[in-house]
């Protein structure tokens, strides 16, 4: 799987938040987007996942060389962020069923296996909004680590978590490394010093 950004610029008003960047992610070869707040991170991240659209320039998706629309990018990734919001009003096994309609598991899981690997099967029945924030944290992860999809996009990926599940993140993201586009946003160089790539996206600011 590839991600290829090309003179990628994003405006909001009469203000630039980054322009002329150009970027490659691929399978294998994780990403860490680094840069001081409000630089753009969750911005590029937007754009790359296709959420919003940029200003100038183009993001272009492809899987064994084949293209993939925008249009389609959705059933191909998964995203773990501070601002994604879960469906609080579900019980976690609700929750579960619903999500998994859209999305599959990686080989070798059931719905069991990935309960026991996020540390919540004694939750099922409990409704979201009753979660911990550490919770909540290690189910969108998990979520992103132990599926079929071919793309991770991660937010800030150990907010909310203690020592423990920092351990556990840092346990599970590198096992996805060789199975996904890796790209990760963050400031925190322990979540992604595993990284060989680093975009600092002051560096593309003009």
């Amino acid at each position: 799987m590839k991600i290829e950004a090309s003179g990628l610029g994003k405006k909001f008003i009469r203000e630039w938040i980054f322009r002329k960047l150009d970027a490659s992610f691929e399978t294998g070869i994780p990403t860490a987007i680094t840069g001081p707040n409000g630089s753009g991170k969750s911005t590029l991240i937007q754009l790359l996942s296709g959420f919003k659209l940029p200003t100038e320039g183009e993001v272009t998706f492809s899987k064994n060389g084949k293209a993939i629309t925008v249009e389609e990018i959705f059933s191909y990734m998964d995203i773990a962020t501070p601002y994604m919001e879960l469906i609080e009003e579900f019980t976690l096994k609700e929750f579960l069923d619903f999500h998994f309609k859209f999305k599959q598991l990686k080989a070798g899981f059931s719905l069991q296996t990935f309960l026991e690997k996020v540390y919540l099967a004694d939750n099922q029945n409990k409704q979201i909004k009753h979660f911990s924030s550490g919770m909540k944290q290690r189910l969108k992860l998990g979520l992103a680590f132990f599926s079929t999809s071919d793309i991770c996009f991660l937010d800030e990926p150990t907010s909310n978590l203690d020592q423990k599940g920092t351990d556990w993140y840092l346990e599970n993201v590198q096992a996805c490394i060789d199975s996904k586009v890796l790209i990760i946003c963050s400031n925190q160089p322990h979540e992604y010093d595993f990284c060989p790539n680093k975009l600092y996206i002051p560096d593309f600011k003009q």
